[in-house]
């Protein structure tokens, strides 16, 4: 157990350290591709659905493995797994084996889709480490915890709830949640069912009813469509005012649809603000910092600190939060949210993490807040 809370301790102090690097070096900067003359990729990136460069988790992931690189002279490549959204766990498997045969030593995988081919990988080349964003523990055939395997997670209930708290705080009653993934997606359905109580909590301290529209229409594969956007465009028309984008490139479709009705978007994972004038807020994740903060560990020597280990990064690894720097608020207020932060750190508020799946929020039996299903 001692080892336990050190290692979380460091996690968190190198959390913040990480963060600042990436804060100081622009990614934009840094090419997603380049040619190495030997045809070996030391780090490389295996994609989840959706496009790589997504501004949201893909992109997000990404960008820790390009800073890493460029900051040390190390070459790299991504792979995405054929077929698009149609992709296979051979297809996955397939990318990853490539990464390996091209001479990676670290291999990112980004999604809980992975976690099939990433057992059948890390099992054929114990010697290349593996790092699994929103992932958990991998065994071989055998039951085995594959130490090569370092999943991290996140506390993305944490984040929901600061967005939703906020959001209703700052005076809007018509809200909307779309989600990725199908409404099967376990960080999805966390950040969901965090937003719902977030805006439950808030309605409840304001004594006021909220509506939240809640769907995983059209977002079972992260990617924009004309139908999901056409399905925000009816909600802001039919007075919707803030909508949460939980799903990666499904963010497109509803920003476009935000424009045509001057309605507003909570964006996810990363900072959205820069990409959209209606991205109010976003709810956070530190996927970047995390990211290049595994990698480090296995060029520090110090990956059996992480290596077939279950973390979970929430508040008190500094690792969720809002964007308290280029957030639209105004009127929940930098003070409250440290407040509402501090009592997440200090065990005074706790958030459901149960994972809600589907229409599940529905029943939950949240107050001042209607949910209605589509």
């Amino acid at each position: 157990m001692k080892k336990f809370l050190v290692m979380l301790l460091t996690l968190a102090l190198a959390l913040c350290a990480f963060a600042a690097v990436a804060e100081s070096v622009n990614p934009d900067d840094i090419a997603n591709e380049m040619t190495d003359a030997n045809g070996v990729y030391e780090l490389a990136f295996v994609t989840d659905v959706g496009q790589l460069m997504d501004k949201s988790f893909n992109q997000g992931t990404w960008n820790g493995v390009k800073i890493y690189a460029a900051n040390n002279g190390l070459s790299y490549k991504y792979y995405q797994p054929a077929n698009g959204e149609q992709a296979t766990d051979e297809d996955r498997y397939d990318a990853m084996k490539a990464a390996a045969d091209a001479g990676a030593k670290v291999v990112v995988c980004a999604g809980f889709l992975q976690a099939s081919a990433l057992s059948r990988a890390a099992a054929e080349y114990p010697d290349v480490n593996w790092v699994f964003i929103d992932g958990w523990t991998q065994t071989d055939a055998n039951g085995n915890v594959l130490t090569n395997v370092a999943p991290i997670a996140f506390k993305e209930e944490q984040s929901g709830y600061l967005a939703g708290y906020a959001i209703v705080k700052e005076g809007f009653t018509k809200l909307g949640f779309m989600g990725g993934g199908g409404g099967t997606n376990a960080a999805c359905c966390r950040y969901g069912y965090g937003f719902a109580q977030g805006v439950s909590a808030a309605a409840k301290e304001m004594g006021v009813e909220v509506e939240l529209k809640y769907t995983w229409q059209y977002g079972a594969a992260f990617a924009a469509s004309q139908e999901l956007q056409t399905m925000a465009n009816g909600w802001y028309m039919g007075g919707t005012e803030v909508i949460f984008s939980c799903g990666g490139s499904i963010f497109s479709s509803i920003t476009a649809a935000a424009a045509a009705n001057e309605g507003f978007v909570i964006g996810v994972d990363v900072d959205q603000s820069n990409e959209s004038e209606y991205v109010i807020t976003s709810a956070l994740k530190g996927i970047t910092a995390a990211t290049n903060w595994a990698i480090t560990k296995y060029y520090a020597g110090e990956w059996a600190e992480i290596g077939g280990i279950n973390m979970s990064l929430g508040a008190n690894d500094d690792a969720v939060g809002l964007p308290v720097d280029t957030w639209s608020l105004e009127n929940f207020t930098v003070a409250e949210y440290e407040a509402l932060m501090a009592a997440i750190k200090d065990g005074t508020l706790t958030i459901d993490n149960t994972v809600m799946e589907n229409d599940a929020v529905v029943n939950a039996g949240l107050e001042n807040v209607t949910i209605i299903y589509e």
